[in-house]
């Protein structure tokens, strides 16, 4: 393998020749020891404002802590350790109880914090993995993973690039929550009738859903028979696969006949409503987006029955009363709403390149590839 100047091969790849490779035990100390599991029954008795910390996160607030400083939490067990959902090595700082799902790593001189706990976010875990029914990340074996020291300024660098990124999508994720918010309180406002817009006067009527957008089974679809084509096939969750062939015109309301119960999805165009799901057979003259709005207010999992699988009574649905403007006002209700929508989606996309772009920058930065102090710097600073 050919190695460019100024870089080295190790057991971790190719890495720049100023930078080491060493165990995780070398480069902190683990304060596993301290840690204390405190279990549901004692912890409703000790109810504070000092976080109670797990694999995950904060999973309680009690009003005692253990300890009081600026660590590292390394999830220990959970499928989180495969599936990464969340972060599995995050800081916490200031007063805090850990339990016994956690590891508790404390950085040792010459490491950045920010830079470590970024590293080992940063790793793929699975080579590691000890359990069995679970997943799990043992003392032993994370101690002898390999870490990688860049000089302590570089170090810094790296983290403090990283976590501006990280600001620019908590700020996002602020964002899309405050307009989700906005948009929940103008729904229950617009459909309900309570805000009217400007130019729009008159009764609503009040009628049956049923009779305004009565819900109909979908229609069984084994995938080993899907074949590929570009009509969609809506699942009680949403479009999971395309089909060459269809069942209904679109545009249609789905939800969920079984299993996911309360998420309502709107295709525009011709789909395959599996049997999982329920479907709009007729919208009777009212504006599709407007009732999809409709049908997202209403909260199907009440109807919900089954003590297994959960099952959504369509003709208690049905019965279920919701008021009605007319077309025009409708149609001017769907498309503010819509007018949100979009906006948010536009946010959360934002925030996903946002998200891809740190996952490209942490490739780069975290293996010396990208180089954000020169060699000679260092040496200069040395």
């Amino acid at each position: 393998m050919e190695v460019k100047p100024g870089y080295k091969l190790t057991e971790v790849g190719v890495i720049p020749e100023d930078w080491e490779v060493l165990p995780l035990a070398a480069t902190v100390d683990f304060l596993d020891g301290q840690r204390r599991p405190v279990n549901d029954n004692d912890r409703a008795k000790v109810r504070g404002d000092i976080p109670y910390y797990g694999a995950s996160g904060i999973v309680d607030y009690v009003d005692n802590f253990i300890f009081d400083d600026t660590l590292i939490l390394l999830g220990e067990d959970g499928e989180n350790i495969l599936s990464r959902n969340c972060r599995l090595a995050f800081i916490i700082s200031g007063k805090a109880w850990v339990n016994n799902h956690a590891h508790v790593l404390k950085p040792r001189h010459g490491y950045d914090i920010g830079f470590l706990a970024e590293y080992l976010e940063s790793l793929e875990y699975e080579q590691y993995n000890t359990g069995t029914a679970q997943p799990k990340l043992n003392k032993q074996v994370c101690s002898k993973i390999p870490v990688l020291r860049p000089p302590l300024p570089e170090q810094t660098a790296i983290a403090t690039a990283l976590s501006d990124v990280d600001s620019l999508i908590s700020s996002l994720d602020a964002l899309i929550s405050k307009k989700k918010q906005i948009k929940q309180g103008a729904m229950q406002e617009l459909l309900s009738g309570k805000r009217r817009l400007p130019g729009f006067s008159g009764e609503w009527e009040v009628k049956r859903l049923g009779d305004v957008a009565p819900l109909q089974r979908g229609f069984d679809l084994p995938t080993t028979q899907i074949k590929p084509g570009t009509y969609p096939v809506v699942y009680s969750n949403g479009v999971l696969n395309h089909h060459s062939a269809y069942q209904v015109k679109g545009p249609g309301i789905i939800t969920g006949r079984s299993g996911t119960i309360g998420k309502v999805t709107i295709i525009n165009e011709d789909y395959w409503p599996h049997n999982t799901s329920l479907w709009v057979t007729s919208l009777k003259g009212n504006d599709v987006l407007f009732v999809y709005y409709l049908f997202i207010c209403i909260e199907l999992e009440r109807f919900a029955t089954g003590s297994g699988v959960p099952t959504l009574n369509r003709n208690d649905v049905h019965e279920y009363s919701v008021t009605l403007p007319p077309l025009p006002e409708q149609q001017a209700i769907a498309a503010i709403l819509s007018d949100m929508d979009a906006k948010i989606t536009t946010l959360e996309s934002r925030r996903n390149k946002t998200k891809l772009l740190k996952q490209g920058m942490m490739q780069e930065l975290l293996t010396g590839r990208i180089r954000l102090i020169p060699p000679a710097a260092h040496a200069v600073s040395a």
